[in-house]
């Protein structure tokens, strides 16, 4: 078989779908966030960029950065191995002493990504845990539904976000071990999850349940604990799972809950045994990060008034985003082809960098660009954005209609 010539066919397909991906090559510069520079055909031009996920920019965050650079100096680059073998760093337990200190938590337990700690944790759990069943949220990660898959444990899908379903579908389950994976806030369209009457219902099945808060955690909360510290919730969910790499400006994924849980996940997941441990300094730094955040308000604040901003102002520009209580914004294109066309234009003609999102990141038909305001992106930074989308949606004639 000619498996380059396969290869090429289903590109091909990729492309005339219009769902082919091309990655800018950008430079972050530190202390000009949300500037980069942007390489293309040999020439070098600033753009700023409106969809990263360091959405509090604390990846240019002078404590952080040097935390990072001091711990290299003192340790070196990598962390020697795995946890198990030579990788075991005392930059890991005081970042675990933080997460778990963060959730309230006994214990935490760091991996090299968050995809890796839901996947990790969830297939632990569902294979591990003898006649398990796991109920998860229709809208679940990537990373979540990779977990349930590889538990080979029986699966419930319970429709997005309606407790009510999952109460039904509880229920039929019966005196099975029952496991209820959702999150807090959903990456996509940024809705949040009633959490409260997610929680009461698994608890009057008893059920483990399961949060992933990757994209609130250092967003939400007196202390940055998420949309469960937010809501006075973390102390009733067996799990909180989240992420060092977006909020917290670095990169690792990590899960907090009871000592004998954690030491549970510790000593069985393959993606934590076998994978060489976060380099120190990684784990420097987001401590670092963590610790600013527990005590400094002014990011969250900030960026959450942008968000208030920018919404209010494509009102006004008739440029319909979906509706959430989130910091992430939606804009919707509903066509693949357009979504790539608008964010190409967007970045050659006005400077400006948002990764248009099609399927299967989303379903067909709901193709969009996905805004997520930091701190420091101005106010004038908002008027040319808003500017720009008005002049390109006259010219690209879009109507589709926000569900």
């Amino acid at each position: 078989m000619d498996f380059d010539n396969l290869f090429r066919a289903q590109l091909e397909t990729l492309k005339s779908e219009g769902n082919y991906r091309t990655f800018a090559e950008l430079e972050r510069k530190r202390g000009a966030y949300p500037r980069a520079a942007r390489h293309k055909d040999g020439e070098v031009n600033e753009i700023t960029v409106w969809c990263s996920n360091d959405y509090l920019g604390m990846g240019q965050h002078p404590d952080v950065v040097k935390a990072m650079v001091d711990c290299v100096q003192a340790c070196g680059t990598g962390a020697g191995g795995t946890r198990n073998i030579s990788g075991n760093n005392h930059h890991h337990l005081l970042l675990e002493a933080e997460l778990a200190d963060l959730h309230g938590k006994e214990a935490a337990l760091l991996f090299t990504s968050g995809y890796v700690s839901n996947w990790a944790a969830l297939s632990t759990l569902g294979s591990k845990i003898p006649n398990a069943v796991i109920l998860s949220d229709a809208g679940n990660h990537a990373s979540m539904i990779e977990g349930v898959r590889h538990s080979r444990a029986d699966k419930v899908i319970w429709k997005h976000n309606d407790w009510r379903d999952l109460d039904r579908k509880l229920a039929a389950v019966g005196d099975r071990p029952k496991i209820v994976a959702f999150e807090s806030v959903y990456s996509m369209d940024g809705d949040i999850a009633p959490i409260k009457e997610i929680v009461q219902v698994a608890k009057a099945h008893g059920a483990l349940t399961y949060i992933d808060e990757v994209h609130a955690v250092g967003m939400y909360g007196p202390h940055g604990g998420g949309v469960t510290e937010r809501e006075g919730l973390a102390d009733q969910i067996d799990l909180i799972e989240g992420t060092l790499g977006k909020a917290y400006g670095v990169v690792g994924g990590y899960i907090t809950g009871s000592a004998p849980l954690c030491d549970f996940i510790r000593s069985f997941a393959s993606g934590f045994i076998f994978t060489t441990a976060l380099p120190p300094a990684i784990a420097a730094a987001a401590a670092a990060s963590i610790r600013h955040l527990k005590a400094s308000g002014f990011e969250r604040a900030r960026q959450q008034a942008q968000v208030a901003k920018l919404r209010a102002k494509l009102d006004r520009a008739g440029i319909p985003h979906m509706a959430n209580d989130s910091h992430i914004i939606p804009v919707m294109i509903g066509d693949p082809v357009k979504c790539r066309m608008i964010s190409d234009i967007l970045m050659n003609d006005w400077g400006i960098y948002v990764q248009p999102i099609n399927y299967p990141t989303v379903a067909k038909g709901t193709e969009r660009l996905r805004i997520t305001p930091s701190p420091f992106h101005s106010d004038a930074d908002i008027d040319h954005l808003v500017t720009a989308l008005a002049t390109l949606w006259q010219r690209c004639a879009i109507s589709h209609a926000v569900a």
